[in-house]
Order: C-alpha cells, then structure tokens, then sequence
C-alpha cells in the first residue's frame, strides 16, 4: 500500500471471492440501505466507482464500470447472432442488460424477469447511469416474478421462445441457486429459438474453480456449443468468467474484422470496452485455463 494513507479500514466495503481471499473499496457516503423480503441492499456514492449497488455484501453494479460487464455478457451473443429481434432477461433488474440489448435495432421485444421490485426502485432512483433510461423502453416488458417459474411454466403455457436469454444473476447461492442447474438450462434452452444463445456468467476461475468448472460442465451437458470467456472486470475484483451456450451459434467463429463489421452495420457505437478485437481475445484461453475447462 506505499503511497497510500491505509491507516482508516473503517469506512471500507469488503467482498470476500472465496474463505481465504476477498477486496475492498473505499465506501464514500450511504444513500440507501434496507432489506427486501429477498435481500439486503445498499447504495453508495463511492469515490472509486460513484454510485455502486450491493445485494447480500457482494458488489453488483457501478455507474462507473458496469460497460466491463454488461457489453460483454450481452453484445458476445448478440452479435454473433444474424438478427435478433427478442429476448429474455432473467434477474437484471438494474436495466444494464436491457440497455445494451436496445442497441441491436432489430431488437423489437425484451422480457425482464425480476425477483425483487426494490431492485429495479432502487436502479430508477439511483443507478440511470447504468439503465439509461431502458427501464421504461415501450420495448421492454417487467415481469415482477421467479425466474424459474416464468421459465418452466408462464412462458411455456403461452408458446413464448425468445432469440436470446441473459441470466443476469446473483451468484449461485441462496435464490438464485436452482437458475443454475443444468435442469434450468435445460428449461432455458427449450424457450430458444432456433439458432439462439444463452449468455450468463459463470464466476471467477482463480478464486472459484470448482464453481466455473461445474457450470461449464452443466452447460455442455445441455448445449452442443458452450464458449467459457473471460476478462478482467474492476467491481468483482478479479478475472471474471462469462459464458455463451448454443446448440447452433459459437461465437468463436467470428473473425475481429467479421464484429467490426456487423457492430458498424447495426450502428453500434456506444460501447466503451467491446469491440472485435476484444471479442476475439476473450476466447483465447491460458493454459491453466484449458485445464480446468477440459
């Protein structure tokens, strides 16, 4: 810590990644905090991130480096995708997935599932910079329920299917555990049209080995295509592990030059970390990696 003032561990907010490592960011001012009949929540306006979002302890979401997150679990399997015209969200109530769905114009329908209201009240009230305003897109249809129920039973009923489903989730403990088992992807890829992807993220590979081999190991025995990626993403506090999961599409097929194209085809330009480059990189695999995917 040369060259910094370590002497306050006061107003620090730590998130442990596993019971021998965690992190820390310096906390600023409290602008909300409670409990929903789901979960505690708070909000700060901190001095790393601005106004940052946390559910159970964990970190959830800034204003300041949500981009890292939310454009690569979105725009990987969006893009690699001809045209998508529907999708499903299930969590994501903070609208950061729903905004960089709406950048894809041929986008003409989102469904959002969300567990918790006081999530998306909380994300209307303090968190625009995350949504930009996606939450009240005609576009876009909030559904206040369990994501489990809606995925096996509300839009089975109704012949529902969507060209893409974003699991924008909690870790998988406590609620949201069972959105992670390979019965639920089962459940998810039922609602996909053909040609369609799930997108998720599977967690932090140096910290939570066994959980990113076990979820890449429940995708594969529902997919015929499942591409692990992974970055670096600033409020989780390490190498973070995303997925994309097809019977049809891999993303790993694009050249850089192939999303360069459709990006500027479709007008893209609003992103702040994804681009074809970095599509491409994402998929390139350490060894250590490799092995503990293989």
């Amino acid at each position: 810590m040369s060259g910094h003032n370590a002497s306050s561990t006061e107003d620090l907010l730590l998130e442990w990644l596993n019971g021998n490592a965690g992190f820390f960011y310096r906390s600023g001012s409290l602008l909300e905090k409670g409990a929903s009949p789901y979960q505690q929540y708070e909000v700060w306006d901190t001095p790393q991130f601005g106004k940052l979002f946390r559910l159970d302890d964990c970190f959830m979401t800034s204003e300041r480096d949500e981009f890292y997150y939310h454009e690569n679990l979105i725009h990987v399997a969006a893009i690699s995708h001809a045209a998508p015209r529907s999708a499903l969200i299930i969590g994501g109530g903070d609208g950061g997935s729903a905004e960089e769905l709406f950048k894809h114009p041929g986008l003409d329908r989102v469904v959002l599932v969300e567990l918790d209201a006081k999530v998306i009240d909380i994300a209307r009230q303090h968190l625009f910079a995350v949504h930009r305003g996606s939450l009240d897109d005609p576009r876009l249809e909030i559904r206040i329920e369990d994501g489990l129920r809606y995925v096996r039973e509300v839009a089975p009923a109704v012949g529902e299917r969507f060209d893409l489903i974003v699991l924008d989730l909690t870790d998988p403990v406590g609620p949201a555990e069972a959105l992670y088992t390979q019965a639920f992807f089962s459940d998810c890829k039922a609602l996909l049209n053909q040609g369609g992807a799930l997108a998720l993220h599977i967690g932090a590979p140096i910290f939570q080995p066994a959980r990113v081999r076990q979820l890449v190991g429940r995708l594969r025995d529902s997919f015929a295509c499942v591409s692990p990626y992974f970055l670096y993403i600033p409020l989780y506090g390490s190498l973070w592990g995303l997925a994309c999961a097809s019977d049809t599409l891999d993303p790993k097929t694009l050249s850089a030059e192939e999303v360069d194209r459709r990006l500027a085809a479709r007008r893209i330009g609003d992103l702040q970390h994804y681009n074809g480059a970095v599509h491409c990189a994402q998929f390139a695999l350490p060894t250590h990696l490799r092995r503990l995917l293989a």
